[in-house]
């Protein structure tokens, strides 16, 4: 592959200069990086040591925990190393390669949560059929085609990108090299590259978020239809947090790269793409284990017991 830009390095400019501000920074990342390597980690050990928790809901879980490890893994390091060395550059070739696992594990997670979204239907509307519905089979496919169909849109969005020339200036406004803020710095024509991106970001759309939707309205009006209350109140219980996290991510994801540029502001951009990248990986472990009563049970049991666990979850 050529490579035909004039400048091999950018400079993340959101990087603020204050020596007392970057310190600050670096100590608040690094516990949110470990909170949400710890928390993930104790997600994935729950669900693999207890039996009760070998359902496809919660192997979906794991496997969301995998993604969130694997999404923050990408941009917070870097940033750690730029507050404590105050070294913003990165080279052209290590911002294409982070732009490019943003994007794969961005849109798995997409289908992930999709995935999630009609294991929950399966459950609740269809209870009798759950277990033929939801076997290993459907459940392999599930996953594979949300890695496969992530990586074939990571690719075609990415290759484009490493044609265009940047002639300066090389100063990427955030703390990671996101898509489109490098079709911003390109001195060439990013017209192809953003039909591309629309254009892809278009059919994902329509092949992850419908399913998504119609499952959480059948589900809810399945609820309401519940005689008992205590059914409502045990089904609900079992989708409320995949509610939340597909709020949280879907919400910001589609609003930083999707809204108009006239909308564009250099402010919010960063505030959104920590929202999503780096605050919902942490998020996800605490809405599960806060939200749902049987990871707090395994969690309970896996850790002697102890009545003051909950509190701390």
């Amino acid at each position: 592959m050529e490579n035909k830009t004039s400048i091999n390095y950018f400079v993340l400019s959101g990087v603020p200069k204050d020596p007392q501000l970057r310190t600050f920074l670096f100590f608040m990342f690094l516990i949110i990086y470990l909170i949400t390597l710890l928390g993930n980690m104790l997600i994935m050990l729950v669900i693999k040591t207890d039996p009760h928790l070998h359902t496809p809901m919660y192997f979906f879980l794991f496997h969301l925990s995998i993604l969130d490890i694997c999404y923050s893994s990408i941009t917070l390091p870097n940033m750690l190393k730029i507050f404590l060395t105050d070294e913003k550059t990165i080279s052209f070739n290590g911002c294409l390669v982070q732009m490019y696992f943003i994007l794969l594990t961005g849109c798995t997670e997409i289908f992930m949560l999709s995935a999630m979204a009609y294991d929950r239907y399966a459950a609740i509307c269809h209870p009798l059929h759950y277990a033929t519905t939801m076997n290993l089979h459907v459940f392999s496919q599930l996953v594979g085609g949300a890695w496969s169909i992530s990586f074939i849109y990571s690719l075609v969005n990415t290759v484009p990108v490493s044609y265009l020339q940047f002639c300066g200036p090389n100063q990427v406004s955030g703390f990671s090299c996101e898509l489109p803020s490098l079709l911003d710095l390109s001195c060439t024509e990013t017209l192809i590259n953003e039909i591309v991106f629309i254009s892809s970001a278009a059919i994902l759309g329509l092949i992850a978020f419908p399913p998504t939707l119609i499952s959480y309205v059948r589900i809810i009006s399945t609820i309401l239809w519940m005689c008992s209350v205590e059914s409502r109140r045990k089904a609900f219980s079992t989708c409320s947090s995949h509610l939340i996290v597909v709020t949280l991510y879907y919400g910001t994801a589609l609003f930083r790269y999707l809204r108009p540029n006239s909308a564009s502001s250099v402010v919010l951009d960063r505030v959104l793409s920590i929202q999503y990248g780096i605050l919902t990986p942490m998020l996800n472990p605490l809405i599960y284990s806060l939200k749902n009563k049987e990871v707090k049970t395994a969690l309970r049991s896996m850790l002697g017991g102890k009545s003051f666990i909950p509190r701390v979850i």
